[in-house]
């Protein structure tokens, strides 16, 4: 555990040679901006490392998001040494810590004081935030990749091999799964989160389609092809997103950006933007993210509104960019890049400050508001560190 003075990080681009994200590079801010000081952000109040760099480990990645517990305001954090660890929100100290059987690809679901975690060693694991004591595990046989989705009555998680598993909530039985095969050609890792709508599952799979199944015996109601043909990188990673009118958002990695009727599947409009891998909905804007760019869409046609490039330039880090989902924090669109974290004006697609706590982010930040801690956001580094931000400033 570490603490830092509450002294401005606001603009650390230039910090660990990262040039991947240059606020003057950017093409959409003018000579004004270039030329103006930043506004602070935000600033670090602690920070905690978790992984120790192993010998041979050329680009460690931590892709699994922190949960915060909305009761205790605890930490949940996975990493890629298999560790489950809970954290003190006051001064990031380990409280306890639960080694599985394998790393880590997403992480915790937190509902009423139980953590629900998906492990890369087949097993789905309930345990108690405060204590970590085991409530129960359900045995899947499959490398877990989402985090779980939550209801009264049942977990719903994914795993990397097509399946979705439905367990009951206390108990952790089977209840019900639904598999689909994979595709024969190449496709991109990664996997769709199950979302609960009405009395539906809404899910994306690597053969390019997206299925409602029954939330209660995961019989399948409606699927649709999301790809027009071909046979490799058809994936449908990005998790659904429903607006208040029943519209549903998905994308194809191949094809681009769809949108549907929830109840019934049936296509609104398609919008060609390929290499999508998630989506963020705000009010009637619709943000997609992946393969190194960031798009606003409106939501009635799809019609892209900026595009902002944040892909890595870099001779030492070509070929990586920012694909990981974004979030909103105090205004502003945060988005964990191979390099940094960036923060961008949702209004304008203008980046306002970068970030890079060494070796970049792959896992998207959690993001809590309370009395206590006020705006905070938890990035977990992919040295496996994670840093408290306090944030003090406001976006678009």
């Amino acid at each position: 555990m570490k603490t830092t003075p509450v002294a401005s990080l606001a603009v650390l681009a230039l910090l660990a040679g990262c040039h991947a994200i240059p606020l003057n590079g950017d093409p959409n801010i003018t000579a004004d901006d270039r030329r103006a000081s930043r506004q602070a952000i935000f600033s670090v109040d602690w920070y905690t490392p978790l992984v120790k760099l192993g010998l041979l480990e050329y680009q460690p990645q931590e892709p699994a998001q922190p949960a915060v517990d909305p009761d205790t305001e605890r930490v949940i954090v996975t990493t890629r040494n298999g560790m489950i660890s809970e954290l003190s929100p006051k001064d990031g100290k380990v409280e306890w810590a639960v080694k599985t059987g394998g790393r880590f690809f997403s992480g915790a679901t937190i509902a009423d004081g139980i953590a629900y975690v998906p492990g890369g060693d087949g097993k789905l694991y309930a345990l108690r935030v405060l204590t970590g004591e085991k409530v129960w595990e359900y045995n899947s046989g499959e490398e877990l990749v989402t985090e779980p989705t939550v209801t009264k009555s049942k977990v719903l998680v994914a795993s990397q091999s097509e399946a979705v598993f439905a367990v009951d909530t206390t108990t952790g039985a089977w209840v019900w799964q639904y598999r689909r095969d994979p595709p024969s050609g190449f496709s991109v890792r990664g996997t769709a989160r199950p979302v609960v709508w009405e009395d539906l599952v809404l899910m994306g799979f690597a053969d390019g389609y997206v299925v409602a199944l029954g939330l209660n015996d995961g019989v399948l109601r409606w699927e649709r092809k999301l790809v027009t043909g071909g046979n490799a990188f058809l994936d449908v990673d990005t998790t659904p997103v429903v607006d208040e009118q029943g519209h549903l958002y998905v994308a194809s990695y191949k094809d681009g950006v769809y949108g549907l009727e929830a109840k019934t599947g049936d296509l609104l409009w398609s919008s060609n933007r390929p290499g999508v891998t998630s989506l963020l909905l705000r009010g009637r804007t619709l943000f997609a993210s992946g393969d190194g760019s960031l798009s606003a869409m409106e939501t009635q046609q799809g019609r892209v509104l900026w595009t902002l490039d944040l892909s890595d330039k870099t001779p030492k880090g070509k070929g990586n960019n920012a694909g990981r989902e974004p979030m909103f924090a105090r205004g502003y669109i945060v988005v964990p890049t191979s390099t940094a974290l960036a923060f961008v004006d949702p209004s304008a697609g203008r980046v306002r400050a970068a970030w890079n706590p060494s070796r970049g982010i792959t896992a998207t930040p959690a993001h809590i508001s309370s009395v206590r801690h006020g705006s905070r956001l938890y990035v977990l580094s992919n040295l496996g560190t994670l840093f408290a931000l306090q944030l003090v400033g406001g976006g678009g």
